[in-house]
């Protein structure tokens, strides 16, 4: 990401209000010189400017029905593109997001895709939230603590006490932590293992999250998300 790119990111306007002040504060600048700083060194960072803030972009504030935690961008080579959990057509599908579609399956009747890609799903009302949001290329949790927590800390901070009857998937500690300050009487909050390989058959398989979400944003009167990946990623609106 070099300097050009950050300052040409562009963020949707129904974020930009709330997060005015995290963006003009001190551990933001912080943050832009450390990434910036990075980028100088020639480090390779990932995702590519341009899909650093792909979540928000996606899934507006006010359009935000499901939000799933997850921790890192991928590391790999083409991996990342802003949204947790998700890769782009043509590229390998992680086993975690296969461990989610195994789940999907087993939850309402899904049909996995031969892709990664989550656009579907955001474009949707799911934010597709990771705690950190950039990282060095084949360093997983690299850019931990250099200041992504506190700002994505705040996303959660916003979506709970401005929006009412929001879903909160969180799926392992990392994520549960995280999720501890959610007012429980205004919005659901699922929580289980990871789907990674090494925690998903210690509970995560067989926890109907995707239904449970439904079910709740029927009983509250907003549209359920068509949890179904369209089979031909090209299709997908924000590809």
């Amino acid at each position: 990401m070099s300097p050009a790119e950050f300052r040409e990111i562009k963020l949707d306007e129904s974020w930009k209000t709330p997060l005015h002040a995290d963006f003009a504060s001190a551990y933001m600048q912080d943050l832009r010189d450390f990434l910036l700083r990075e980028k100088s060194q020639g480090k390779t960072i990932y995702p590519e400017g341009s899909q650093l803030f792909h979540a928000f972009n996606a899934t507006a504030f006010d359009k935000v029905k499901v939000v799933i935690l997850g921790q890192d961008p991928y590391h790999g080579p083409g991996q990342a593109h802003g949204l947790c959990f998700s890769v782009l057509p043509g590229v390998s599908i992680p086993p975690s997001l296969r461990n989610i579609y195994k789940e999907l399956q087993q939850d309402i009747a899904f049909v996995p895709p031969d892709h990664g890609c989550l656009d579907y799903w955001a474009d949707q009302g799911v934010l597709l939230l990771n705690s950190v949001l950039t990282v060095q290329a084949g360093l997983a949790a690299s850019h931990q603590g250099k200041g992504w927590e506190r700002f994505t800390d705040r996303i959660v901070e916003l979506l709970n006490q401005q929006s009412e009857g929001l879903v909160f998937i969180l799926w392992g500690n990392y994520a549960q932590k995280k999720g501890a300050m959610i007012d429980r009487n205004r919005h659901l909050v699922l929580q289980s293992p990871h789907p990674s390989p090494l925690s998903a058959s210690r509970g995560f398989f067989g926890n109907h999250h995707f239904s449970l979400a439904n079910d709740y944003l029927d009983k509250h009167g907003k549209k359920v998300i068509d949890w179904q990946l369209p089979m031909d990623a090209a299709s997908i609106k924000n590809l």
